[in-house]
């Protein structure tokens, strides 16, 4: 037996009931179900075993992100470092140019490992900020609750660290956090009962409360005082033809290589982590696909009915689905199994819904050139709607069935 499962079994007595501890018995639970399989297994015949169980599922969904926060972490370099030789700095002030420096890492914008490193510095801080902050309120709701903690905060955790900026403070990192799991999720019951995507909502709330520092063009490059316009700012005041004017291309919008939030650029890494998620089964095609037909049918349709005064009209479809997080919403905030819609037909119009008004708040809104954040929560909330329906029109089908 080894020195990890004896100290387990030590500290057990004392956090089961009766003992001293009670208090810390999801903690405990939580640690010991991650090393190791649950003591207490169903012997019967009357239990359903498969393999996939909700800590599966929010560990195949944290791997899924893997290819967004390898490639974010690089891209954040990159735009750094590019910025940094056009102005002649020669090295990083403050912590990160210490450790970087300490390692023998330069901020060559032309060395894959230096812009690896540079972009890491500026994402891991904040992940492990959310991690922490959001493992603290989910162990003190199971505590308070007396349940198991729920791995749900290992996704919402990985996935709000990859649509903030680099830039983005810790402090405002751990405040939205902790709007997310608190008013997103916990106050509904916790993980399963929520009926809002928590990272978003947490996001839906830094966006509102501190806008400064989540939107505009200061933010997005990790330089300070450095200002750079994203693809969709950029498409918002000119279209396409301001964003060709500016040097954006379909193939480089498509591999990363743009200013924006730490994940959502590439479309590459967006791809790989849908192909698992789809291949897992953990993720919905049915939403994805109806996500893409929504923006499909909304985007061209105003390409049709285009506008001399919004030059958002113009936008195809493959601009819209390479820029902004378009593609990272419909891959891994979209198909959410427990805020989305649950029937097989409801998926595809939720997806439909989303992609609808993704377009619409993108062209026909001014103060939003960013629509997959709001579209999302919105179709959240219409999502039971949209199960109610198709239950009802496949209780009159069998109606009619039933009569003839």
């Amino acid at each position: 037996m080894s020195f990890l499962r004896r100290t387990l079994d030590s500290i057990h007595p004392h956090v089961t009931e009766g003992g001293k501890y009670t208090k810390f018995y999801a903690l405990y639970e939580a640690i010991d179900t991650i090393f190791y399989s649950p003591g207490d297994v169903n012997q019967g015949r009357n239990h359903v075993r498969d393999a996939i169980d909700l800590k599966r599922v929010m560990i195949y969904v944290w791997i899924a992100a893997m290819p967004t926060v390898i490639m974010g972490c690089y891209n954040t370099g990159l735009q750094a470092n590019q910025v940094m030789a056009s102005l002649g700095v020669t090295e990083i002030a403050g912590w990160r140019g210490d450790i970087l420096s300490t390692f023998g890492i330069g901020i060559d914008p032309t060395n894959v490992f230096d812009n690896f490193w540079h972009g890491f510095w500026y994402w891991f801080p904040i992940y492990a900020t959310v991690f922490i902050v959001g493992g603290f309120w989910e162990v003190l709701f199971a505590s308070v609750r007396g349940h198991e903690i729920n791995e749900g905060f290992f996704v919402t955790s990985i996935l709000f660290s990859l649509i903030v900026p680099a830039t983005l403070p810790l402090w405002q990192a751990a405040i939205g956090i902790s709007f997310g799991i608190v008013i997103g999720k916990e106050v509904f019951g916790g993980t399963g009962k929520n009926f809002l995507n928590p990272a978003l909502t947490g996001r839906a709330f830094l966006y509102f409360a501190y806008p400064a520092q989540i939107s505009g063009d200061a933010v997005w490059v990790a330089v300070d005082g450095f200002t750079q316009a994203t693809a969709l700012s950029v498409a918002a005041q000119g279209g396409v033809d301001a964003l060709v004017s500016a040097g954006f291309t379909i193939q480089q919008s498509f591999v990363g290589h743009i200013a924006g939030s730490i994940g959502e650029t590439s479309l590459i890494a967006i791809a790989i982590g849908a192909v698992f998620l789809l291949a897992t089964k953990v993720a919905s095609w049915r939403i994805m696909l109806g996500v893409a037909v929504g923006v499909l049918a909304t985007s061209l349709l105003f390409n049709l009915i285009s506008s001399d005064t919004n030059p958002m009209f113009s936008i195809t479809p493959q601009w819209h689905f390479v820029i902004g997080g378009l593609a990272f919403g419909m891959v891994y905030m979209a198909t959410d199994p427990v805020s989305a819609s649950m029937t097989d037909t409801g998926r595809f119009w939720y997806g439909v819904l989303i992609g609808l008004m993704t377009v619409l708040i993108r062209v026909v809104n001014p103060a939003f050139p960013e629509g997959i954040m709001l579209a999302i929560l919105f179709a959240n909330l219409f999502a039971p709607l949209i199960d109610w329906f198709v239950i009802q029109a496949n209780v009159k089908r069998r109606e009619l069935r039933y009569k003839a």
